[in-house]
């Protein structure tokens, strides 16, 4: 494609892992490389421990980081990439980001943060200063927070989905279920959400729930964990904040684009992302989650014909090409055109 761009993206892809098919980064590289993009990718985290003497996470961010800084910048300067984006602010630092400015100094820097809670991290704030763009999957508060701080350009892009392998599968017997919910039941750095606590603990009691994660049950990974959900009649979304505009953790698209009935905590002007009772159901209240959870198993009819609008929906607005695409468009104009536009 002529004037294609070169995007050189760094994350943590976790290529170790079982749990690196159901990544955004994964699905990042996918959608801007059928957006027409070249990408590169350099997964920080696995250079970080081949560079270190001790297959140790802790001694190789302290012994291993300017061997992997080095082993960056080379590639950086070699590959000149129009696009650096930095998705995740977990293991780089700010040296890193000026090392990414030095050895790319034409090239427009992007920092994607999804995790909650940024004015209690210095550092990723710090990280943040140092880039051209910040994209957040939240607005309100926190993406206000990066915008205080200094950022030049502040914007809301969503969690995505890969429609390839993110939908409703026909399933074997061992995962079907009534009740899926998929991860910790508290996080263990921000704390207890007591709502989010609760209706999981009160779950783990209940006949046809099951959890994968949470109180030592094993996790589900790979393709199994698309197995899961689609196997599944309701899925619980509820993050650790819910009070954030228009913030969903991936546990929300990743329910929705699976084909399963969502049973989301309400967050403010959700409703631009997916509606209420024509894509899925939110709820306020531990109480009313257990009240419309109970219903849709009885009414199999309107339970399924919201789980297909809400895939649908997943499937058309947040598949990773289109995506890309409104990236794209977020970094050559400064501004996209969506109905859940948040650009400060």
């Amino acid at each position: 494609m002529e004037n294609a761009k070169r995007i050189f993206i760094i994350s943590d892809f976790k290529d170790e892992h079982t749990k690196s098919i159901r990544m955004q980064p994964r699905m990042w590289v996918k959608g801007l490389q059928r957006a027409g993009c070249d990408v590169y990718r350099f997964s920080y985290r696995n250079m970080l421990l081949q560079s270190s003497i001790v297959p140790s996470k802790r001694f190789a961010l302290n012994f291993a980081r300017k061997k992997t800084n080095r082993i960056l910048a080379d590639e950086l300067r070699h590959y000149h990439p129009d696009i650096v984006l930095a998705i995740g602010l977990k293991y780089i630092n700010p040296q890193t980001m000026d090392i990414i400015r030095e050895a790319a100094p034409r090239s427009v820097i992007v920092a994607r943060d999804e995790d909650p809670n940024p004015e209690e991290y210095a550092e990723r704030i710090a990280i943040a200063r140092k880039s051209d763009v910040l994209i957040a999957t939240s607005a309100g508060r926190f993406l206000q927070t990066y915008k205080n701080s200094g950022v030049p350009l502040c914007a809301f892009l969503p969690n995505i989905c890969d429609p390839d392998i993110q939908k409703k599968w026909d399933v074997e017997k061992k995962w079907k279920a009534d009740i899926i919910f998929t991860g910790k039941p508290e996080h263990t750095r921000l704390g207890r959400n007591s709502e989010r606590y609760e209706i999981i603990s009160r779950l783990r009691g209940i006949s046809g729930a099951v959890l994968y994660g949470a109180f030592g049950t094993p996790r589900v990974e790979g393709m199994d964990y698309f197995y899961a959900i689609s196997g599944a009649k309701i899925g619980l979304s509820i993050n650790i904040a819910n009070d954030v505009d228009l913030y969903h953790s991936d546990r929300f698209t990743n329910y929705i684009s699976c084909g399963t009935c969502v049973l989301a905590r309400r967050v403010p002007q959700t409703d631009k992302l997916f509606e209420n009772k024509k894509h899925v159901r939110y709820f306020d209240t531990k109480e009313e989650f257990f009240e419309l959870a109970d219903w849709y198993l009885k009414h199999d009819d309107e339970r399924e014909r919201l789980a297909m609008s809400g895939m649908a929906h997943a499937h058309d607005e947040f598949n990773c090409t289109r995506m890309a695409k409104i990236f794209l468009e977020l970094v050559d104009k400064g501004d996209y055109d969506a109905q859940w536009k948040a650009v400060l």
